[in-house]
């Protein structure tokens, strides 16, 4: 045991410290001995980035980037720097901590040959050694600018990441191909862009100013978190549709004719930029850009940004309409962003640049509200039709009361920290781990508020009344206003008075609740199960070609007859199945979907177990499953009698869109 070390001061350095740190052990010459052997003692810890600060960065950056390599996905970028008088080591930062991502997410790793020079002198360089992301350039006395130059590698095959440049489209995000300085709010920087793109496609963006010379798209110099919230999808194939509003459909696709949309699925889209307006009773956008790719060769995305969305359907999501309906949620959720999450924000999410670290207590607001308003959207505007959105909830509903035993020990809260800890990557039994349910069970909890708002004023509000007061405020305003658990419960209160924040406490930050379908049933309907699947179910799992037997043996089966998930403690679960194990036969005869489903059937009616033969690496063995419950998939089913609209009914039914709606300000952003 060693004593009488000095920890105090090392204390006080890391309370007062603004960033990442690092502990560097004494040297061989004063490493002590205890016991016979060597013990480091940890040296001061230091930061030698400097903490943003607001106050404007002297000059303007000047970042250029050539995107037509798109047989190499290929991004070259070069970037001007200007450097504050009397700097010695200019620190640039790769963003890190990206917004709309919840977590550091940055894709340092994709820009390579990097080199740092003044005219024609390159500069020495060092990477950081505990921040991996800045950059420590040497610069010589005199210097007034500093040039980087470097590649952005888009992945050319999904094993690699994210594929954003094919040869028909790209999707450039400023934050994935560029350099900022440390030390100033990301807001307090201004960056002038441009993009080379290939010759003949169309760019679309939310930028302010486009002008060309040539193939050279050109904007004048903005803030960079608005240039960072302002990416670009280009394409060969490319057609604009104005929604009315200052709302348009920038829409790119793989071929030209899945650019095909008919006119009555086109007003859905115009609807839907009716109902949102109506909905908030304000926008905060000067305009607004939906970004969509229809196509199977970039990688999907929806990501949210002020003035604009990242979207991507997949390819016949418009020429096959009625089929692909299961697919359309993601536009009415990311627009309802520009007013939950970008305008209205987390105070503990907002961060003054792209290095702190965000917190995401309050995402079931930001995403689960979200995820709400996405449905109810999708319904009022005919995006999705009302029995896809039925399907959703339905879906919701079996999950959180059977397919997820997670919930025992595991709060929604809690999976508020999903985005860093896991990052989406796939994990064993996800079932018990849980994921970001902050997402759906946060959606299931604020429509069991519209419910009770609605149930305690007799139908005179619901939660369109919360939307307004909470989102709805400074019309126009398109910065970012944020907010705490405190102001959540307050505006619920002004809207109907009730114990709001017990409620958010029982429902979001305590596990082991019972299953959150309170709000369905307040509003008329029931889970219940059939033994097919509801049309959302169907066509998401035929689009990823994935045999969904949740909610009768516990598993799901993907296109190879590989085992992709087990639920815990299912009866999949009990007899040994597990991920990775590939089916070969069932009862004997060769593995198919239908074989399979066909013999769960027939077990309803026997006491026999099911008898899969699978393979699990060189060995082949039998499992025994004891199940005779049948297939079950989920729906819901109305409770009321009659077809008078029920709570339900009346929250998806669609608002006028004479709605009057204040005009939109066309003030600068703050």
């Amino acid at each position: 045991m060693i004593k009488n070390l000095a920890v105090a001061p090392l204390v006080a350095l890391l309370s007062l410290s603004s960033g990442p740190l690092a502990a560097q052990a004494l040297t061989s010459a004063d490493t002590p001995v205890v016991d016979g052997r060597s013990a480091p003692v940890a040296g001061p810890l230091v930061d030698t980035i400097p903490a943003a600060a607001d106050v404007a960065y002297p000059g303007t950056i000047a970042l250029a980037i050539d995107a037509t390599d798109v047989t190499r996905g290929l991004f070259r970028v070069s970037e001007t720097i200007p450097v504050v008088s009397g700097t010695r080591d200019l620190v640039l930062l790769i963003p890190h901590w990206l917004p709309g991502n919840h977590s550091a997410s940055g894709t340092a790793s994709l820009v390579q040959d990097i080199r740092f020079t003044a005219g024609t002198r390159t500069l020495d360089w060092h990477r950081d050694p505990v921040d991996v992301n800045a950059f420590h350039i040497a610069v010589p006395a005199g210097v007034r600018e500093v040039t980087a130059s470097f590649v952005h590698t888009s992945p050319v095959q999904g094993s690699e990441g994210r594929i954003t440049m094919t040869r028909e489209m790209l999707n450039l995000q400023w934050e994935k191909m560029s350099l900022y300085p440390a030390g100033y709010y990301v807001r307090q920087i201004r960056v002038k862009p441009t993009v080379k793109a290939p010759a003949g496609w169309t760019v679309y963006t939310a930028l302010d100013g486009h002008s060309m010379a040539g193939d050279t798209h050109n904007w004048p110099a903005t803030a960079y978190d608005t240039l960072v919230d302002s990416p670009i999808f280009a394409g060969k194939y490319a057609q604009r549709f104005d929604l009315g509003h200052n709302v348009s459909m920038d829409a790119i696709a793989d071929k030209p004719e899945l650019l095909a949309i008919k006119p009555e699925h086109l007003a859905t889209y115009r609807n839907l930029s009716s109902e949102a307006l109506a909905l908030f009773g304000a926008q905060h956008f000067d305009h607004y850009d939906f970004l969509l790719a229809m196509t199977d060769r970039m990688g999907g995305i929806g990501l949210e940004h002020h003035r604009s969305s990242e979207n991507q359907y997949e390819p016949t999501g418009w020429t096959e309409w009625t089929k692909m309906d299961w697919d359309h949620n993601v536009i009415p959720h990311e627009f309802t962003h520009s007013w939950d999450g970008k305008f209205r924000r987390p105070a503990d999410l907002w961060t003054p640049d792209y290095r702190a670290p965000m917190q995401g207590s309050l995402l079931w607001v930001y995403e689960g509200q979200t995820q709400f308003w996405g449905y109810v959207l999708a319904a009022r505007s005919g995006v999705q039709s009302k029995d896809t959105v039925l399907a959703m909830f339905a879906g919701a509903a079996a999950l959180y009361s059977e397919g997820q035993p997670g919930r025992a020990w595991r709060s929604v809260e809690d999976t508020t920290n999903d985005p860093v800890i896991s990052r989406r990557a796939p994990l064993p039994y996800s079932s018990l781990a849980r994921a970001e349910d902050y997402y759906v069970e946060g959606a299931l909890t604020w429509l069991e508020a519209d419910q009770i708002i609605r149930q305690g004023t007799r139908g005179a509000k619901g939660m369109d009344d919360f939307a307004r007061a909470f989102f709805g405020v400074r019309p126009g305003d398109w910065g970012e206003l944020t907010y705490d658990f405190a102001e959540v419960v307050r505006t619920l209160n002004g809207v109907y008075p009730y114990d709001w924040g017990t409620f958010l406490t029982t429902r979001i930050k305590t596990p082991n609740q019972p299953a959150p379908t309170r709000g369905i049933e307040m509003g008329g309907y029931r889970l219940v199960w059939k033994d097919k699947p509801n049309s959302y179910d169907e066509g998401r799992a035929a689009n990823a070609k994935v045999t969904s037997l949740t909610y009768s043996l516990g598993t799901a089966i993907d296109k190879d007859g590989k085992v992709s998930a087990t639920r815990w403690d299912g009866p999949a679960f009990r007899a040994g199945l597990v991920t990775g194990m590939k089916l070969i036969a069932v009862g004997g005869k060769a593995y198919d979907p239908d074989t399979l489903k066909a013999a769960i059937t027939a077990a309803k009616t026997t006491s026999a177990p099911l008898v899969l033969t699978v393979q699990r690496g060189d060995d082949v063995s039998e499992v025994r499953i004891d199940y005779h419950g049948g297939l079950r998939y989920p729906w819901l089913e109305r409770t009321t009698a009659g077809t008078a609209p029920n709570g339900l009914d009346r929250l998806l039914a669609p608002r006028s869109p004479a709605a009057a709606v204040p005009p939109a300000s066309t003030a600068a952003k703050p």
